[in-house]
């Protein structure tokens, strides 16, 4: 059995593979203006690296999760970190727009081996009562990379060019990747892996057909294309409608982020005592009542600032809490199949985001109310997949 030192231990590296991600897409931000200059590229063409990573990253988690069931976890992230580094120098030397584009599509293929592989070896390697908290104290590492990463990006591009951020980016990959490899050993026994690649693919179609699985995806990609949306039209709304500065909205973003951190926190506390099916109703009912109070001001176009963020704030807050209990419920319902549940649970949570950011940008619209419109519906989604969790499963 692994001793408690080990665990802790490996929890700081899972952490840090969760955080290659967020981290590949929020540092890389604030240099966007300097590399459409750089490169002699449209802002639309740079915009581009940003949808070929997430391509990359979505396309990756569907691949990882079910191909590691079968072939174990190990070496299958080794093999992703290592694309991971190779694009990275690739983006760190391409000289045209294309070639960066190119690169970001194979960098977010190998960084989906960190996002998926990270939370399945979880399943893997602790046990049912503590995968809820762990996920949690994940959760809380990439939110912190969230908040962090875009204001590092952009002293290190106004500094030392917009090149050195994906200079950092390799060596953060490259001690994951050394750390992994001297103190990760395989933690999917060969007892528990599938018989053939072909099931471990069609382990899709048992997480499908799985009502109870998919009520807990669909509430934690709801509530994370509820976050998307607001990330999406927030800018607008704060700065054009409400006429806030950039650095006020900017501390609006900050403090709906330490909302994130501090109900993932609390739920890392008290998810021992009550439980995770429990905790994450009680984030459903919050997310119902923020749907609730959203539904109201759009009906009636009651925009007040003070009451509209506090009802963003409410929404925002209980994601990390729903996703890890989400993931934690989904993990104890296929154990076997667990990179495949992990991987299309983020890859719908990404795929559910994109979509719903995409909506919300499409309205032409100078009010708050698409905005709160999209994340009303999301909200009830999420809360009415949260209740319908609880039924009896069937297939």
């Amino acid at each position: 059995m692994t001793s408690n030192n080990k665990l802790r231990h490996i929890l700081v590296l899972l952490a840090a593979l969760v955080a290659v991600a967020p981290l590949s897409i929020d540092m890389y931000l604030p240099s966007l203006p300097l590399i459409a200059t750089s490169l002699a590229a449209s802002e639309q063409q740079i915009q581009l690296t940003i949808s070929a990573f997430l391509a990359g990253l979505t396309g990756g988690m569907l691949i990882y999760g079910p191909l590691s069931d079968y072939f174990g976890r190990r070496h299958l992230l080794l093999l992703g970190i290592v694309i991971y580094l190779l694009s990275t120098l690739g983006c760190f030397i391409a000289t045209n727009s294309e070639q960066l584009i190119g690169y970001r599509l194979l960098q977010g293929l190998g960084a989906a081996a960190t996002s998926v592989l990270g939370r399945a070896i979880v399943r893997d390697i602790y046990p049912i009562t503590s995968a809820a908290r762990v996920l949690s104290i994940m959760h809380i590492t990439t939110m912190l990379t969230i908040l962090t990463a875009p204001v590092i990006g952009g002293y290190l591009t106004s500094i030392l060019g917009w090149r050195v951020v994906f200079a950092v980016l390799f060596a953060f990959a490259f001690i994951c990747l050394a750390f992994s490899y001297c103190f990760l050993s395989e933690t999917k026994h060969m007892d528990e892996r599938s018989a053939s690649i072909i099931k471990a693919m069609l382990g899709y179609t048992d997480i499908l057909r799985s009502f109870r699985s998919m009520c807990y995806i669909l509430c934690m990609g709801f509530s994370f294309a509820g976050m998307f949306s607001f990330i999406a039209a927030s800018p607008f709304v704060y700065i054009k409608f409400f006429e806030l500065t950039p650095q006020n909205y900017s501390w609006i973003f900050f403090i709906n982020g330490l909302g994130i951190i501090s109900a993932t926190l609390l739920n890392s506390k008290l998810v021992p005592r009550f439980g995770s099916k429990k905790m994450l109703l009680a984030g459903a009912a919050v997310t119902f009542l923020a749907s609730v109070g959203f539904f109201i001001c759009a009906l009636t176009e009651y925009y007040l600032l003070t009451f509209g963020s506090f009802l963003s704030f409410l929404s925002i807050s209980v994601t990390g809490m729903l996703g890890a209990n989400c993931l934690a419920n989904l993990l104890i319902e296929f154990r076997e199949q667990s990179g495949a549940a992990t991987g299309l649970a983020i890859a719908m949570q990404f795929g559910l985001g994109a979509l719903c950011s995409g909506l919300v940008s499409s309205f032409q619209e100078t009010t708050p109310a698409p905005m709160y419109w999209i994340m009303a519906i999301t909200g009830l989604c999420c809360a009415l997949a949260a209740k319908c969790s609880l039924l009896k499963d069937y297939h």
